[in-house]
């Protein structure tokens, strides 16, 4: 038996479990017995409770059950009962389930050619299964990788066609999260709705300061000292869903507009890569207009 053959078998048997719901007494203690009772083996668990007056519970519990394939329905049916007496929103994610990934792109490279290397080294917890770019300019990057790319221009008067056909190709491919790495184009509502907290954005400031268009050109004008980049949920306020991630460099006077964007874009490929991994290890749990991130 092989070094791979053992940590596949270990994956197949690893399961997370993610849990929201009204803060109270007893939980943690029902659900570690739970577990217990299908024979399931706590490796890591972290949790979170609001402030008193919001009373809010946050879990997340990874495992390990010896035949957990033919096991899970039985503990998903314990948890169905449990989460009537506690209120609680719960999922299940199996290690032996990879998040499918699309990545929308425009002109720029550096986020793009981040996400690839860690797919590329197996480190991403996702198969990227394709890319769709408004321009062509990244093309070679991906077929290179022997991943499909598909060009759709857009224009305003194109945009609904064009999000149609973009739907599609998410549905044929099975697609569960969608990363907007630099992809210049703003989503319609209607878009959106489809994958709720499935859609993660990069956005090149420090939200909220320089929402929208040229936040580098307005951060240069304004003679800031910091400039950042910020991961988020996609939603329909533009540049206002939950923060995932965010991070900062500092900027001296001497430096050109140039020089921001040089600087910055190392900042967005870092935090754009954080804020994917923590999705795709189910170490997020949003809420409100905020999110719950588990180390």
């Amino acid at each position: 038996m092989t070094l791979q053959h053992d940590i596949k078998e270990k994956r197949n048997n690893r399961g997370i479990l993610l849990i929201s719901c009204p803060d109270r007494p007893g939980i943690v203690s029902k659900v570690s017995t739970t577990l217990f009772n299908h024979d399931c083996n706590i490796i890591d668990s972290n949790q979170h409770s609001t402030d008193p007056e919001a009373g809010h519970f946050f879990l997340r519990i990874e495992f390990e059950c010896s035949d957990l394939e033919h096991k899970k329905s039985s503990i998903e049916k314990s948890f169905q009962l449990l989460s009537e007496i506690f209120d609680m929103k719960y999922s299940f994610n199996y290690g032996n389930e990879s998040q499918s990934l699309a990545i929308f792109v425009s002109k720029e490279n550096h986020c793009l050619l981040e996400l690839l290397l860690e797919w590329q080294r197996g480190d991403l917890l996702g198969d990227i299964k394709l890319v769709i770019g408004n321009h062509e300019d990244l093309k070679e990057y991906v077929e290179n990788v022997n991943i499909p790319f598909y060009y759709l221009p857009i224009t305003r008067e194109t945009k609904e066609e064009v999000e149609k056909k973009q739907l599609e190709l998410l549905k044929e491919y099975e697609i569960d999260t969608i990363v907007l790495a630099r992809y210049m184009q703003i989503l319609s509502p209607s878009f959106i709705e489809h994958y709720p907290c499935q859609i993660i954005n990069i956005h090149h400031s420090f939200l909220p300061a320089f929402v929208g268009a040229n936040p580098y050109k307005r951060a240069y004008e304004r003679g800031v000292k910091l400039i950042g980049a910020t991961a988020h949920y996609v939603t329909d306020d533009l540049d206002e869903g939950p923060i995932i991630e965010q991070d900062i460099e500092r900027v001296k006077h001497h430096h050109e507009l140039s020089d921001l964007k040089k600087i910055g874009s190392q900042v967005e490929r870092k935090v754009l890569l954080k804020a994917v991994k923590w999705h795709n290890s189910h170490r997020i749990i949003p809420f409100g207009n905020k999110t719950i991130v588990f180390d």
